[in-house]
């Protein structure tokens, strides 16, 4: 999947990558949707990150798509508002939020599948018609926004949309082959 270098094609392949990924999950039946993954330890001894593990079913997948869409929604509503705030939520940072990870889904764990869902449902949503109210500029131009460090507003919004879709698509997949 090609990176996006315009809002267009952000928008585009955000909604693109979110299809693919439900209309994956809608064409496998229910019992395997509610299934535990059961990743061979073979398998997993060829995976070193993290997520192979931590995830067990679809539901935490969907989750942790769910809550990466929320603390994208939080950075740029926060700043926006003039109110600095970092893209991880403390005590977290970028050596360490595999605990992060972690904690969404044990906090999850009573959240049901038909709700995992909804809530990305509603959050793509939100997602999407947040990255609407920006313009190319605002997106794609390096440090237009000064609690974007370095990088770009699109390049979180991409991290948190179709790039994190196309990676659930492809640990759905895995988990079907096997």
């Amino acid at each position: 999947m090609a990176r996006s270098k315009n809002k267009q094609e952000l928008l585009d392949g955000t909604q693109r990558q979110y299809e693919k990924l439900f209309q994956l999950i809608d064409d496998t039946s229910d019992g395997d949707q509610l299934a535990p993954f059961a990743f061979s330890e073979e398998f997993l001894q060829k995976k070193k990150e993290a997520h192979w593990r931590r995830d067990q079913n679809l539901r935490d997948v969907l989750i942790h798509l769910y809550e990466w869409q929320q603390l994208l929604l939080y950075f740029v509503r926060q700043n926006s508002q003039g109110v600095a705030t970092s893209f991880l939520p403390a005590p977290y940072n970028w050596r360490s939020y595999g605990k992060m990870n972690e904690g969404f889904v044990a906090k999850h764990q009573k959240t049901s599948l038909a709700e995992a869902k909804d809530l990305l449902a509603r959050s793509h949503e939100a997602t999407f018609t947040m990255i609407e109210r920006f313009s190319d500029e605002e997106l794609f131009t390096k440090q237009f926004f000064p609690w974007t460090g370095s990088s770009t507003l699109g390049s979180y919004c991409i991290s948190a949309t179709s790039s994190h879709y196309d990676w659930a698509i492809k640990k759905w997949q895995a988990y079907l082959k096997q």
